[in-house]
């Protein structure tokens, strides 16, 4: 994700960061040792984030954080990892109906969204797609915006 950030910050893109302790107990640190974790435990290595990371919280359930009740409701669903993900959307479908989650939850640590310049959700990707995945994604969805706004700035 520091590599991703990095090449597209440029573009005004940015990556933010909510640490869950909902996965099986990944994230148990206080807040305060969330960026010692990273560097020394896991990824380790020295990793420190190049984006935002916010304060560990919830992110399914009745103590979820805003942002995320926001991503979940607002219309996209699995459909549109399916385009790009055929084996991640089946195995995704066949977890929920074995599990506790509603359609909408976030079943897994790592699962990212992508949210427009206007505020709005665009796409969704399950924990296991690769980054590169994401990154072609998110570089077609930049050159679509690019293309809108040269169009309209022609018009």
């Amino acid at each position: 994700m520091n590599a991703l950030h990095e090449e597209m910050k440029d573009y005004g893109f940015t990556i933010l960061g909510f640490p869950s302790n909902q996965f099986g107990k990944q994230e148990p640190g206080e807040n305060h040792e969330i960026l010692a974790t990273l560097k020394h435990v896991r990824p380790g290595n020295g990793f420190v984030p190049n984006f935002l990371l916010f304060q560990r919280g919830d992110v399914n359930g009745d103590t979820e954080q805003g942002v995320y009740t926001f991503l979940k409701v607002s219309k996209l669903c699995f459909m549109c990892v399916s385009l790009h993900s055929p084996r991640c959307f089946i195995r995704g479908i066949l977890s929920f109906f074995k599990s506790n989650f509603t359609i909408n939850d976030i079943k897994w640590n790592f699962e990212k969204f992508l949210v427009g310049p206007d505020g709005k959700p665009v796409m969704r990707w399950f924990p296991r797609v690769p980054v590169s995945e994401v990154r072609e994604d998110i570089l077609k969805y930049i050159r679509q915006l690019f293309s809108q706004s040269t169009q309209q700035n022609i018009d």
